[in-house]
């Protein structure tokens, strides 16, 4: 069994050509070994498969394609995927604590864990160790093309055994992982080999750090941790405890003003009163505290109460710098309690899923100066005081903002802006993206009326063989998107689709449906408004939260949650992070059904048929 070849933690990225950069995933290390039998190894040389025996359902069913490569052994890191940036570890923890069979099983079926590969180090029986990073990325990368299995983490897909990408330009790669929250990079030199059991500076690991401004509050006499915490309404909420990156002269020195002004003591600790102030990086919370707490340096300036519970959730978040949140208690919604910080802290978790719908497209906002309680307006033209970083556009003489960016969206979250709407085509464009269909009932009380359009929708665009999404609009209704390929069909050629799915609506159910634009002749029915679906209008935006007194969020579904028991009220800002962390993204492949969606047969059809 081997040793691993591991990276050394540095503070600075490496410059120059000669390195490439691949996202660093927070799981197991493992090997991947195949001569006679499957074998899956931990840095300690302990068998994982029994552990996670998805890794070997996988490898089996693809056993007679994996033939002609063996034997191999391949270098990656075993992890449970959040997303395409990030590993969650606490996941993959309390995996690898499980010793019931049966759980193992469940848990394997459930939520599948995945192996992501970096490094290739025997190839069909050729040992490839000795030749650069480079040279093996190539062989490596051909290998998972020739399998047709995923060249880049994707969480949504079965295929187990997916592919760290190599990246040469670090910004990009960087920026995403911020915006993921995920653990960082490692920078890898292009002819570096693989060396075993070698900590090398070859491979250079940099953190995703988040920071924090604290206090002290005790010295451990045992170990010489400093335990670390901030006010939260008054009181001291513990942080952990941080022991490296004080030089040894800042340690003894902080020892002795802890030891001279203690307030009392004990057989364990010395505790003091907040009064001495530092900034701590760190990786993320788990088990409230600190993971890997690293000193950065002395707050002298900041006075202990400086140091609050909010500011801390802030800089939790990787907030970027050039974003304040100023009143971060105000009450947004009443019931449920949900603050500005909150709002803002919603708006930052769900960023990673809501920014590329929002990604140039012209921007209308409607923002809530004193939450729910009082005016609201709709924000079409950039004011005068948004700072320089907010990108814009003008658009028939109106100066829209365009939101591509985390820093962007939050600053707008501060703004309290609530409701994000959209056009169905980007900045610079005449060509839709998706049609979109918006099926609003008279009241919330015909509600069912939605679910029964979208679920006929449903059965005739399956039909059809195209690919649908659908999402509640937050408000009273439902929206039925179908993805399309970018620059390609008109308004006039969705124009034919969107009017015969209507016009097959009202015949399917004329008591329920109806395409009549004035209110007072529609009865109860539910309006069909195709019409809106053109150039200049716009719709909300997937996960965007809604000025409604439930704090609800136009919230993407799972088709099969599409039925009776379907309420809009479940989906709001306050549990919405925790279904995405659950289920996943319902758009998660969005953006992929657009590259495929085979639309020209049934537009073909249409014509014929006009």
């Amino acid at each position: 069994m081997m040793k691993p070849m591991l990276p050394t933690l540095q503070f600075e990225t490496p410059k120059g050509d000669d390195w490439h950069f691949e996202v660093k995933y927070d799981g197991f290390r493992a090997f991947l070994e195949w001569e006679e039998d499957i074998k899956l190894t931990s840095r300690n040389r302990k068998s994982l498969l029994e552990i996670f025996p998805e890794i070997n359902e996988f490898l089996r069913l693809n056993e007679d394609r994996l033939k002609a490569y063996l034997p191999f052994i391949l270098d990656g890191e075993l992890v449970h995927l959040e997303n395409a940036y990030k590993a969650n570890f606490n996941a993959i923890q309390i995996r690898g604590r499980m010793r019931s069979l049966e759980k193992i099983k469940e848990k394997a079926k459930s939520i599948p864990c995945r192996l992501l590969i970096f490094d290739v180090l025997k190839l069909g029986g050729e040992d490839l160790t000795k030749k650069p990073y480079h040279e093996r990325r190539k062989i490596l990368e051909t290998f998972f093309t020739q399998l047709n299995f995923p060249i880049f983490p994707d969480n949504r897909s079965a295929q187990l055994l997916q592919l760290v990408p190599s990246e040469k330009q670090l910004e990009k790669l960087w920026e995403s992982i911020q915006l993921s929250d995920g653990e960082g990079i490692v920078a890898k030199q292009i002819n570096s080999p693989w060396e075993e059991g070698k900590r090398t500076t070859q491979w250079i690991k940099i953190k995703n750090w988040k920071y924090v401004s604290c206090f002290i509050t005790a010295y451990e006499k045992s170990n010489g941790y400093f335990y670390v915490g901030v006010f939260r309404q008054g009181e001291t909420f513990p942080l952990g405890a941080v022991l490296f990156g004080f030089k040894p002269d800042e340690k003894t020195a902080l020892f002795q003003i802890i030891k001279e002004n203690h307030s009392h003591e004990d057989k364990r600790f010395i505790y003091v009163n907040p009064a001495i102030c530092l900034e701590v990086k760190y990786l993320e919370m788990y088990k409230a505290q600190m993971r890997e707490p690293h000193f950065h340096q002395f707050r002298f300036e900041l006075k202990p109460e400086e140091c609050t519970y909010n500011q801390f959730l802030q800089q939790q978040k990787n907030f970027p710098i050039e974003v304040e949140v100023t009143h971060p208690d105000k009450p947004i919604w009443e019931n449920p309690l949900i603050k500005k910080m909150d709002l803002i802290n919603y708006l930052r978790e769900v960023a990673p899923f809501m920014l590329p719908f929002l990604k140039d497209r012209l921007l209308t906002v409607i923002r809530y100066p004193h939450g729910i309680f009082g005016e609201a307006f709709y924000q079409k033209n950039t004011p005068d005081y948004a700072p320089d970083f907010v990108e814009t556009t003008f658009s028939e003489g109106i100066n829209y903002i365009i939101c591509n960016d985390l820093k962007t969206l939050l600053w707008l979250g501060n703004q309290i802006a609530l409701e994000y709407h959209i056009p169905f085509q980007t900045r610079n464009n005449t060509h839709p993206d998706e049609i979109v269909f918006d099926l609003d009932p008279p009241s919330k009380d015909y509600f069912h009326l939605a679910i029964e359009a979208a679920l006929i929708i449903k059965e005739v665009v399956d039909h059809l063989e195209l690919i649908s999404f659908i999402k509640t609009s937050g408000n009273k209704g439902l929206q039925v998107y179908i993805p399309l390929p970018k620059n390609k069909y008109t308004y006039n050629d969705t124009r034919l689709f969107t009017s015969f799915i209507a016009d097959y609506l009202i015949s399917k159910n004329p008591d329920a449906f109806t395409t009549e634009r004035l209110k007072k002749h529609r009865g109860n029915r539910l309006y069909v408004d195709y019409i809106q679906h053109a150039e200049g209008k716009t719709i909300i935006c997937p996960f965007s939260p809604r000025g409604t007194s439930q704090a609800t969020v136009a919230a993407p579904l799972f088709w099969n949650e599409v039925n009776e028991n379907l309420s809009i009220s479940a989906f709001k800002v306050n549990n919405m992070i925790s279904r995405l962390t659950e289920k996943g993204s319902p758009f998660a492949d969005y953006f992929i059904a657009k590259d495929i969606q085979n639309f020209q047969p049934v537009l073909d059809f249409l014509r014929k048929k006009r």
